[in-house]
């Protein structure tokens, strides 16, 4: 059973979302919470597999609540989920760790889909909020004078195939290879990119070039 908290200040938002989610038989709603600084504290109480997280919210803002995580030494996979589509909202978030960002007018099926993809250690963002993120890291791009080591032509069709969320068994089917063989090259694309996630490793090819023609 995938444990899930869901931090959302808008009632029937709220409400709504928990109810959908029961009819799931994986997917069950530990706690929910209306504020940022009450969802911190039910994170701490019930540490969910998945955290559904909205963006404006009172006393603390879901941004707010990814840096008081990202400074935490306890990991949380959390997913965007708002009305909320502002470009560089997209790339703060996943700077800070999120795992997903999805509008809220996404169907219930897409919704679970990313709750079990981010449960399994993988990313979900729609295919909109993909290339706003995009879009979002050209227009911000800055400098990297590090002198990393160069990732290999295979490393680099992999690193594409990670900009589209898909996970290593997919990726190894799309190429043909085992998903160990998938694994190790990422674990490889990581070390390179000194970066300790498939998101953060995407953000940092793309601002040093790699994935210019993204």
């Amino acid at each position: 059973m995938i444990r899930v908290c869901l931090i959302e200040d808008q009632t029937l938002v709220r409400e709504g979302l928990e109810t959908l989610l029961q009819l799931t038989t994986d997917i069950q709603v530990v706690a929910t919470a209306r504020t940022g600084r009450e969802g911190l504290s039910i994170l701490a109480d019930h540490k969910p597999d998945v955290v559904l997280l909205d963006v404006r919210m009172p006393e603390m803002s879901g941004l707010q609540v990814l840096e008081a995580i990202a400074a935490s030494a306890v990991e949380q996979r959390v997913i965007i989920l708002t009305t909320f589509d502002d470009d560089a909202v997209i790339l703060e978030s996943c700077r800070l760790g999120a795992k997903g960002f999805l509008l809220k007018d996404i169907s219930l099926s897409m919704l679970t889909e990313a709750i079990r993809t981010v449960a399994a250690g993988g990313t979900m963002f729609s295919p909109i909020m993909t290339e706003r993120l995009l879009r979002a890291i050209r227009s911000s791009r800055v400098t990297d004078e590090s002198n990393p080591e160069r990732l290999t032509d295979r490393e680099l069709e992999i690193l594409r195939l990670m900009t589209g969320g898909f996970s290593n068994g997919e990726i190894g089917f799309a190429l043909k290879v085992a998903e160990g063989t998938v694994k190790n090259h990422v674990s490889n694309i990581l070390n390179k990119l000194d970066v300790r996630d498939r998101v953060r490793a995407v953000l940092k090819a793309i601002e040093m070039g790699y994935l210019s023609g993204v």
